[in-house]
């Protein structure tokens, strides 16, 4: 008798019993902010776990066909969640339990090229330390897209079988289908990561590195450990804004090309700009990107037409 008059509820019930037990999403919370490692600074924690991002705006002038081209650099730091066997955001409450904390960095660049434009972005994903640092010592993974009017291209660097596995697309005949695995080395990429992570433990002297993947792509280069000089030094100029500024340069002999990243020596090491130095159709011209505004947000939040007012506070066009 009493099952048949509560019928409905046992069914219910059970469903929800089923559905938690299987973990069906419908039934939970939405994933929590990223997991804070345990071994951290307070500091680090208060700015990089605030479930809030650093952007950063950058007027810039970008070389490419023998000229120096105006545009906008955006950099974008955020804290997240990330798989370790699949290499993607973990956005469950199962997958977590695969995942480690990582700090990644969007790098969008825009500028023009005469009548038509150019986009650039590139993705990093840098594990922070949490105790499983000597299990996960190299960035995970870069991406990098391209897209200006003759067509685009997409170009990854995937942290596999202690190695970078390199898989590429592109418009470009010679570029069109690459598929390929390098030996593992510091990539160029993620020498903004390490800046924003622990500048002081950046390698300095004879290097080996993997040159940065938007810069190959502009100039057609295929991406291979290459030697190189890194040095650290207290910044002597007064182009770029901030206080204590430090620069990190790396030069490649063999490649006729140097990079010098301009940051603040004090946490939360913010970047005011850099310099990337090499011949575009066989002019020698420096690339340069400086800081115009930095603003926290979580900007995921706010993508109604009446937000737009934060693109002013950040001065993006």
């Amino acid at each position: 008798m009493f099952v048949k008059k509560n019928f409905l509820l046992i069914v219910v019930v059970l469903a929800v019993v089923f559905a938690l037990a299987m973990q069906a999403t419908i039934f939970q919370q939405s994933a929590s902010a990223s997991k804070t490692p345990s071994d951290v600074s307070p500091d680090f924690r208060s700015y990089w776990f605030s479930g809030k991002a650093e952007l950063n705006s950058y007027q810039l002038q970008q070389a490419q066909y023998g000229a120096l081209n105006p545009g906008q650099a955006v950099l974008i730091f955020v804290t997240e969640d990330f798989r370790t066997d699949k290499l993607v955001k973990a956005e469950t409450e199962e997958s977590r339990d695969k995942a480690i904390p990582v700090l990644k960095l969007n790098a969008v660049k825009k500028f023009v090229t005469g009548i038509y434009d150019y986009s650039l972005f590139t993705s990093v994903f840098t594990p922070i330390s949490n105790g499983q640092s000597s299990a996960f010592p190299y960035t995970l993974k870069v991406s990098t897209s391209g897209q200006e009017w003759c067509g685009h291209s997409y170009l990854q660097l995937s942290y596999k079988n202690n190695g970078y596995q390199i898989n590429g697309r592109s418009y470009f005949e010679k570029e069109v289908e690459e598929d390929y695995k390098v030996d593992k080395a510091l990539l160029e990429d993620e020498l903004w990561t390490r800046i924003r992570l622990a500048p002081d433990q950046l390698p300095t002297g004879n290097v080996t590195l993997i040159p940065g993947t938007a810069t190959a792509r502009l100039r057609h280069k295929t991406l291979e450990p290459i030697t190189a000089k890194a040095t650290l030094a207290d910044y002597q100029g007064t182009i770029f804004p901030g206080q204590g500024l430090k620069t990190y340069a790396v030069e490649y002999p063999t490649d006729g090309r140097t990079l010098m990243i301009v940051f603040e020596e004090r946490f939360p090491h913010k970047i005011a700009g850099w310099e990337e130095t090499y011949k575009s159709k066989d002019n020698l011209l420096t690339s340069r990107a400086v800081l115009q505004k930095t603003i926290q947000t979580d900007y995921w939040n706010h993508n109604a037409p009446a937000d737009s007012t934060l693109r002013q506070a950040l001065a993006v066009k």
